[in-house]
C-alpha cells in the first residue's frame, strides 16, 4: 500500500499524545474517587465495568487513527471488475503505402481515418495499434489513452514488404494475450525461408504440456473486441491473410477492413526498378465476409463508426493502482458508530 499524501502521516504523531491524555484523565477521576465509600461504587459498577467504560473510547481513537490514514489518500493495488471494449487497428506501412493515388499519401489516408476513428470513440473502449510490413509489431498495447494512441498512429514509418497476415495475427494475439496463433506462410510467396521467418507454428517443446486445442466459435460471436485493418491489401510475404482471417472467424473476432488505394493504382519506381501497386478490394472483402464483418474504403472514414456501436462491454478483472480513501473513511465511521452505540447500551450516554 503506498499513500498519495505521505504529508498526511504527520498526524499520526497527535496519537500518543491523546493516549497521554486519556490515561491523565483517568488518574484524576481516579484521586477525585479517593473516599470512604469507593468500594461502594466498585460495586455498584459490576466486575466488568472496569474492561467496559475503556472500549468506547479505544474505538474513538481507532477510528481516529484510521481517518489521519485516510488524510494521506492510501493507494493499493487490487483487481477490480471493469467493462470495457476493445479494438485493434492494424495499419499497414508497406512500401506501396506511400503511394499518392489518394492524397496526399496511402499512408496519411489511413492514419488520418485511424485518427478520426480514436477521436469518436467513448472512454470506455481501448484501443491498440498494430503496425505491419514484412513483419508485425504491436506499436501500442490497448489503452483508453487516446493521447498514447494517436501519438503510435503519427510516429508509423514505411518499411518493406507486406505482410497482411502477420498484422491479422498480432492483433489476435493483442486481443487473447494467453493464446497462440502461427500459420504456415505459402511457399510461393514467402519461400524455403519462411519458417526462419516465423511463419510456421514452432514445435512443441520436450516435456511442455500440451495446450488445450482452441474451440472454434461461430464466426462474428465475440462482441467485446473487433480488428480493424488498414491496408491496400497487397500481400507480398507472411502468413497467409486468408488463414490468419480464418484463425479470427474461429474465435468470432470481426476483422473490418478498411481499403486505401485505388483500383488502377500508381506506379511506384526505385533504384533500377518499378512496380504498379493497386487496391486489392477482393482480398479485403473475403477477410471482411469471413469474419462476419464488413468492408470499407478509406474515403468513407466516417462509417467506421459503425463499428464501434456494435461493440459490447466484456466484464473483466483487471489488477491496477487504485485509491482507497473511500474504505478507510468508512471504516473509520464504523469504529466511531459503534463506539457511540456502546457507551449509550452501557452507560447511558453517547461518549
Amino acid at each position: 500500500m503506498t499513500f498519495l499524501w505521505p504529508e498526511g502521516l504527520w498526524g499520526l504523531a497527535l496519537v500518543p499524545i491523546l493516549v497521554a491524555l486519556y490515561v491523565a484523565i483517568l488518574r484524576r477521576k481516579k484521586n477525585a474517587l479517593a473516599y470512604s465509600n469507593l468500594a461502594l461504587v466498585k460495586a455498584a459498577l459490576g466486575k466488568r465495568a472496569g474492561l467496559r467504560r475503556h472500549l468506547p473510547p479505544a474505538l474513538l481513537l481507532a477510528a481516529f487513527i484510521v481517518m489521519l490514514l485516510a488524510l494521506a489518500r492510501p493507494a493499493a493495488v487490487v483487481t477490480l471488475p471493469s467493462q470495457h471494449e476493445t479494438v485493434i487497428l492494424a495499419i499497414d506501412v508497406s512500401g506501396s503505402m506511400r503511394a499518392d493515388d489518394v492524397k496526399p499519401t496511402r499512408l496519411a489516408a489511413a492514419q488520418a481515418a485511424a485518427r478520426a476513428f480514436v477521436k469518436d470513440t467513448p472512454g470506455s473502449t481501448r484501443v491498440g495499434v498494430v503496425a505491419f510490413a514484412g513483419s508485425a509489431a504491436l506499436v501500442q498495447p490497448p489503452t483508453r489513452s487516446r493521447e498514447e494512441v494517436l501519438n503510435a498512429i503519427e510516429q508509423l514509418q514505411l518499411q518493406n514488404a507486406t505482410a497482411v497476415g502477420s498484422g491479422i495475427l498480432v492483433s489476435l494475439k493483442a486481443i487473447f494475450p494467453e493464446q497462440d496463433f502461427e500459420v504456415k506462410a505459402p511457399q510461393l510467396r514467402a519461400g524455403a525461408g519462411s519458417a526462419a521467418a516465423g511463419g510456421t507454428r514452432p514445435s512443441q517443446p520436450l516435456g511442455a504440456p500440451a495446450k488445450p486445442e482452441q474451440k472454434p466459435v461461430p464466426p462474428g460471436s465475440y462482441k467485446s473486441a473487433v480488428v480493424i485493418l488498414l491496408t491496400d491489401g497487397q500481400t507480398t510475404t507472411g502468413p497467409d491473410p486468408v488463414d490468419a482471417a480464418r484463425l479470427a472467424a474461429e474465435r468470432g473476432v470481426r476483422v473490418f477492413t478498411v481499403g486505401v488505394g485505388t483500383p488502377d493504382g500508381q506506379i511506384l519506381t526505385g533504384e533500377g526498378w518499378s512496380i504498379r501497386v493497386r487496391l486489392d478490394e477482393d482480398a479485403l472483402k473475403v477477410i471482411a465476409d469471413m469474419t462476419r464483418a464488413e468492408y470499407f474504403f478509406a474515403g468513407n472514414a466516417p462509417d467506421l463508426k459503425k463499428i464501434y456501436e456494435g461493440l459490447n462491454s466484456k466484464l473483466v478483472m483487471e489488477k491496477k493502482e487504485t485509491e482507497i480513501t473511500a474504505l478507510f473513511t468508512a471504516i473509520a465511521a464504523s469504529f466511531t458508530l459503534l463506539a457511540a452505540a456502546l457507551s449509550l447500551l452501557w452507560f447511558n450516554r453517547i461518549l
